[in-house]
Parts: structure tokens; C-alpha cells; sequence
């Protein structure tokens, strides 16, 4: 069911100096910031030749990465990303099998335009999982 991984996203207090990081420091391509004010962060993507790196930068207090680094000081691995080829299917056999898809469990527009899904942590290896229309 799960496709190519897409991305392993990264929580950061300082998306600017994390940017610099990645790029200055290991020579990495970086996007511009893209704020994502519906999801509650602003991101940028390191791109790689297999796959990407998403640095996540809350957007305010009530974020959902605010309340991961005040439970993660140092920041650190938030979630990681696969894509498959239809997201209603895959959530639906997800949801027949147990697993918990969060929030209403309708697909909503990620940072690549696409539709994504988070399924629960507990029901994967304590790692938050975002899936994306390929």
C-alpha cells in the first residue's frame, strides 16, 4: 500500500538558522520558507536526491509543533511521510484494520499541494504518520 518515502520531517525552534544548517554546513539545497498557517508551521524542504528533509517551524502557540518542542527542547524527529496512490483507499482499509487516523479523517492540502493524512503514533512504532496522494 505505502509507496516511495517522502519526506522525514524535523521539528526546529529556528527554521532560519536550521535552513543555514543544512545548507551552509552540509551543502544541502533548501526551498524558501513556506508558511502553512492551516497546519500551524512553516516549512522548508531539504531536497535530496532520494527523498526530502522537512524542517517545521511552528506558526504560534497553539501549533502542534509548539507543544512537540515543549515536550522535545532540542527538537527532533516529528514524522515521517509516504506516498500512496489513493488516499481515501488507503485510509478506509487503515480504519477496517484499527488503525486511528487523526482529526476528522478527511484528507487536508499539505505543503506539496497534495492530500494528506496523520495516522496515530501508538499504531506505528510510536512515529507519527503522514500519508500523501502520490
Amino acid at each position: 500500500m505505502i509507496g516511495r518515502l517522502n519526506h522525514v520531517a524535523i521539528a526546529v525552534r529556528d527554521l532560519a538558522a536550521s535552513t543555514a544548517l543544512y545548507r551552509d554546513t552540509l551543502g544541502a539545497r533548501v526551498s524558501q520558507p513556506l508558511p502553512q498557517p492551516e497546519h500551524g508551521v512553516t516549512v522548508v524542504f531539504v531536497e535530496l536526491p532520494n527523498t526530502k528533509v522537512e524542517l517545521l517551524e511552528p506558526l504560534g502557540a497553539e501549533s502542534p509543533i509548539a507543544k512537540f518542542l515543549e515536550r522535545n527542547a532540542d527538537g527532533g524527529i516529528h514524522h515521517i511521510c509516504y506516498e500512496v496512490d489513493d488516499i481515501l483507499a488507503a485510509r478506509d482499509r487503515l480504519k477496517a484494520q484499527g488503525a486511528r487516523v487523526l482529526g476528522s479523517g478527511e484528507p487536508r492540502i499539505g505543503a506539496h499541494g497534495k492530500p494528506v493524512l496523520f495516522l496515530h503514533p501508538k499504531d506505528f512504532c510510536g512515529t507519527l504518520v503522514e500519508l500523501e496522494q502520490a
